[in-house]
């Protein structure tokens, strides 16, 4: 799986109305583009100098799959009024690590499944 994160950084004139509507446009892509397998996003809570404003993290089977969600029609109008509000935005995208294959430095499917079995 692919982790998709967004950082956003908003414009000072930036209303709390103007993040409510993209808020809206935000909660009802993953009802409408069915290659988005998780998906959160939220306000900054701790409001540090270094923090960026809002966040959207998501989650997709594969790089093809997060280009046809940035390419999708009903996502179109959350990039524009994303461009509009914000003054900056970063973005990252990683495969996915569990605690289990960072511990042993392989991936599951490195593993030898005998392993616990030899003496």
């Amino acid at each position: 799986m692919i982790n998709h994160v967004v950082l956003m950084k908003f414009k000072p004139e930036t209303t709390d109305a103007s993040i409510r509507e993209l808020e809206q446009i935000l909660d009802q892509l993953p009802n409408k583009i069915q290659d988005i397998k998780m998906y959160e996003f939220g306000r900054d809570i701790l409001r540090t100098p270094r923090s960026y404003d809002f966040a959207l993290v998501s989650l997709f089977a594969s790089p093809a799959a997060i280009e046809r969600y940035q390419q999708h029609p009903e996502h179109l109008p959350a990039v524009e009024k994303i461009k509009a509000m914000c003054e900056n935005v970063v973005t990252v995208d990683f495969h996915g690590s569990d605690a289990g294959s960072i511990e042993t430095g392989l991936k599951p499917w490195e593993r030898d499944p005998f392993e616990k079995l030899k003496l």
